[in-house]
Order: structure tokens, then C-alpha cells, then sequence
């Protein structure tokens, strides 16, 4: 049992992250039965950047906004564009055309595509170990997305598969833009979400959509912008910053999608089918093989 305080209160936030984007999936479908994927990122977007205002005010930062300098604000407009405008926009849409339990593992392929964007961005090298998790990602996501009938080839919704896949693409990009940001990461999260706060509010007006009629959407909104955004990154962000061991925290995020489909069960009602089990096992196991690999090379 690890003894070290620093170590148990790094387990702790890091638990605390990964059941938190446990219920993501679960809450993403109950807002969009009220809301469109817009006005889901509209709320979720403004509740993220408030929390993360508030984290930032609680430990005596807010002075740090001033002495910003204009490079800042302009790596963080363009940033905020990709995540969450453009990143959230899709998922949204992905999870309003596919079941959960299919767009979630779908998205979990970034892992895999952040190894190949590693190459041409990062100068780092494509080894057979990375195209073979790469393969074993691609087998799962076939596996999901024609839930198991991988002889007829039909897919459940082929735009909702590749908009799950965009989404993964995104996300990956959105962290190898950040590999080099010397912004303490916190501060750099309030000024993403706070500039894709304003992105979304602006495209909002420009479609003149209707603000969310349901208090159920708004609650939904909140939820997400707090336990998918805000908050529970924060969390993650202190777990890594505790621990001596990166590796082992990090470990833990691979849990959360099995939780979850618990939960896609129990609360969507969805009959989690045996293909979206076994796709997402393959898709972590080629995520986690990619990072054995990734570890070694280090040593």
C-alpha cells in the first residue's frame, strides 16, 4: 500500500476524474434528448469556463489575466476554436446520431491517432508496434460500428461513425498543439473555454437558434460543462502533478469507458450489445500497447 500523502492524494483526484468521465457518455444523451448539440455547447461551454474562473479566483490567480500577453490570448483564441467549439460541435452530433455505447469507444481512438499525428508533427518515428496498435484500434472500431456483422459490412450510421472518428482525430491534434505551451495549464483551460464560450455564443446568434425551452436542458448543460469540462479536469490536471508516476495515474482514464457502459446500460436503457465490449477492449488494448511501446522508449 503506497504510504506517500502526495501519492494517495494524486490516486484520490485521479479516481475522482475518471468516474467523473464515467458519467459523460450517459449525460451527453439525456441533454441531447432535450437540447441540440449547439445549445448542449452552449451551456456546457459558458459552465466550464465559469467553474475554471472560479478555480482560478479560490487560489489567488486572477492577477496572472492581466499580464497576459497578446501571443497568449492568440494561441488560446485559436485553440479554443479547435476544443471545445469545433471538437465539442462533432461529438455532439456523433452521440445524437450513434448509441452511446458505440460513439464513446469510437472517440477513445485518439490515443492511437495521437501516435501517427506524433510522426509528422512531433519528428517521432512510426514503429511496427504503433501500426499494429493501429490495427488492432481500426479491428475494434469495426467491430462497434457494425455492431459485430462484420461480414455484411453496414454500419450503423456511417455519418455518426465518422463524425466519432473526426472527433478522435480532433482531440488528438488539440493535444499535440499543446505539447509546447509553456501556459500553466489551468490558466490556458479557462482561456480555451472561455474563447470557445465565444465562438459558439457568436454561432448561435448567427443561426438565431432558441435557447433551451426544457430546464432539463439546462441542468444537462451544466453537468457536462462541470464533469466533462471543467472541473474534472482540474482534477486530472492535480492527479498529474502529484504523482511521480504519470504512467500509473495515467492508467486509470482506461477504466472509465467500462464504468460507463455500465451506466449506458443501467440509465440510457441501452442492451450494451457483446461487439461494443469487445470493440472497446480491442481499441484500449491497441491504446495501451501503443503506450508500452511509447514508455520503453523512454527508459
Amino acid at each position: 500500500m503506497n504510504r506517500d500523502p502526495g501519492e494517495r492524494r494524486a490516486t484520490v483526484y485521479a479516481v475522482a476524474a475518471v468516474l467523473c468521465w464515467a458519467t459523460v457518455a450517459t449525460a451527453f444523451k439525456l441533454s441531447l434528448r432535450v437540447l441540440s448539440p449547439l445549445q448542449l455547447l452552449l451551456g456546457a461551454s459558458f459552465t466550464a469556463a465559469l467553474s475554471l474562473l472560479v478555480i482560478l479566483a479560490a487560489t489567488g490567480r486572477l492577477r496572472e489575466l492581466v499580464s497576459l500577453s497578446h501571443r497568449d490570448l492568440a494561441i488560446s483564441a485559436g485553440l479554443g476554436m479547435l476544443n471545445p467549439f469545433v471538437y465539442y460541435l462533432i461529438l455532439f452530433r456523433a452521440y445524437d446520431l450513434l448509441p452511446a455505447q458505440q460513439a464513446q469507444p469510437l472517440n477513445m481512438t485518439w490515443g492511437v491517432i495521437l501516435a501517427l499525428l506524433s510522426v509528422p508533427f512531433l519528428g517521432q518515428r512510426l514503429t511496427l508496434r504503433s501500426l499494429g496498435a493501429l490495427l488492432l484500434a481500426l479491428a475494434g472500431v469495426m467491430v462497434i460500428s457494425t455492431e459485430g456483422r462484420l461480414g455484411a459490412m453496414e454500419f450503423t450510421s456511417p455519418m455518426g461513425v465518422g463524425l466519432a472518428l473526426a472527433s478522435a482525430f480532433l482531440w488528438a491534434l488539440y493535444w499535440i498543439a499543446n505539447t509546447r505551451d509553456c501556459c500553466d495549464p489551468v490558466m490556458r483551460l479557462f482561456l480555451n473555454f472561455g474563447f470557445g464560450f465565444v465562438f459558439t455564443l457568436s454561432w448561435w446568434l448567427l443561426q438565431g437558434a432558441p435557447l433551451p425551452e426544457n430546464p432539463m436542458g439546462w441542468t444537462g448543460a451544466v453537468y457536462v460543462g462541470l464533469f466533462e469540462m471543467g472541473i474534472t479536469f482540474f482534477l486530472w490536471l492535480r492527479a498529474m502533478r502529484l504523482t511521480r508516476s504519470a504512467a500509473r495515474i495515467g492508467i486509470l482514464v482506461y477504466i472509465a469507458p467500462f464504468l460507463s457502459l455500465v451506466l449506458i446500460h443501467f440509465v440510457l436503457g441501452e442492451h450494451v450489445l457483446p461487439a461494443s465490449f469487445i470493440g472497446l477492449v480491442m481499441i484500449v488494448a491497441g491504446i495501451l500497447w501503443q503506450r508500452g511501446g511509447s514508455e520503453k522508449s523512454k527508459v
